[in-house]
């Protein structure tokens, strides 16, 4: 490949790397984007949910008050790409039921309750003897819980779909290469990888728990660690338009976001780990976890299992770093919101382009 100029070099296709590349392509400006598997990454094991109210965790203030507006920022990006594509991302807002299997992560359910009144969310409480639907499939032995009413879901692999048809109309320049190495003048930022070199005015790093390239490095001491999550997909549980469940289970918190036509995303195994392998415990504990919990389950086709390496920072906050004087960004640490907060940080790379605040 010969050597290429554009206005910016986004370097990651998940689903941060292909929502900037989207927002900076709408906004007139040519985008080259490299990632050796796009979409293959934390976001293929995700789940999608959009979800701040069921994501409150102690401590976590700043990220909720991050989250409150991505489900706004997610309606208009989904306008934006139906506008172009003519196709329409399903955004589905059924709520978040959350539940204890036992008395002690019932005990755990009343410990989110007063962190979420703290945030100011509320979180009703409703029974299976008030709302027998919410609770459909579940074990008998789960009769109460918390509605957290705002929050939603997409599919990631419908979302993907939809932004690569999005880039490819709007000329994106998609190259399946790891970027090995960056470099960056007053003028101009430059990646190289197996195909060649590009120029361009900027670069973004978008490339989740893989980190910095060579030639480049944090002023602020950001760091990402690869934090491990497999994810299940099942098929045979009818839960349509059902708030996703969220429980503690033997105090090791799990989900079940339902789609269409008994479809649904089981999840959520999280391991302190960077290798890309299904453990057998780990598989064991995340069905055994499902199937006490909603033991409807047993008679479910499963279709896959998926692995994903989510980028965490030190204080599992998100950032985006003007990587000192030069014309890189860095765009990452989103952990387990990587998904909900892919359209803000795709705004915050436009600013960074662009110049404004």
């Amino acid at each position: 490949m010969d050597t290429v100029r554009n206005d910016v070099v986004v370097v990651g296709a998940g689903i941060i790397g292909l929502t900037t590349a989207f927002r900076l392509l709408r906004a007139g400006h040519a985008v080259t984007l490299f990632d050796p598997s796009p979409a293959k990454g934390a976001t293929f094991a995700a789940a999608g949910m959009i979800a701040p109210s069921a994501e409150i965790a102690p401590g976590e203030f700043s990220n909720y008050e991050l989250q409150r507006g991505a489900l706004a920022a997610w309606r208009e990006l989904a306008s934006d790409l139906e506008e172009l594509t003519g196709e329409h991302l399903r955004i589905e807002q059924c709520g978040t039921l959350l539940v204890g299997w036992d008395a002690s992560d019932r005990r755990l359910v009343e410990q989110f309750a007063r962190v979420a009144h703290g945030f100011g969310v509320t979180a009703t409480r409703t029974s299976r003897e008030e709302w027998p639907d919410a609770f459909n499939a579940l074990t008998p032995r789960v009769d109460e819980g918390l509605f957290l009413e705002g929050d939603a879901w997409i599919d990631p692999d419908q979302a993907v779909r939809i932004l690569q048809d999005a880039l490819s109309l709007l000329g994106a320049k998609i190259i399946a290469d790891e970027v090995v190495r960056v470099g960056s003048d007053d003028a101009l930022v430059w990646a190289w990888s197996e195909s060649g070199e590009v120029h361009a005015r900027y670069g973004v790093i978008a490339s989740g728990a893989r980190g910095l390239p060579e030639g480049l490095s944090s002023r602020h001491n950001n760091v990402v660690r690869p934090v491990r999550g497999v994810t299940i997909r099942v098929e045979g549980l009818e839960r349509n338009e059902l708030p996703t469940v969220r429980s503690f289970v033997r105090g090791r918190p799990f989900y079940m976001v339902n789609r269409r036509d008994g479809y649904a995303v089981l999840g959520a195994s999280t391991d302190e780990r960077g290798d890309s392998v299904i453990e057998a415990g780990e598989l064991s504990r995340l069905l055994r976890d499902a199937l006490d919990l909603v033991p409807a389950l047993e008679s479910a086709t499963v279709l896959e299992t998926r692995i994903g390496l989510r980028p965490a920072s030190a204080n599992l906050q998100p950032f985006f770093e003007v990587l000192g004087e030069s014309r890189w960004a860095w765009s990452s640490g989103h952990y387990r919101h990587g998904v909900t907060l892919a359209p803000l940080a795709a705004n915050d790379a436009l600013h960074f382009v662009q110049g404004t605040p």
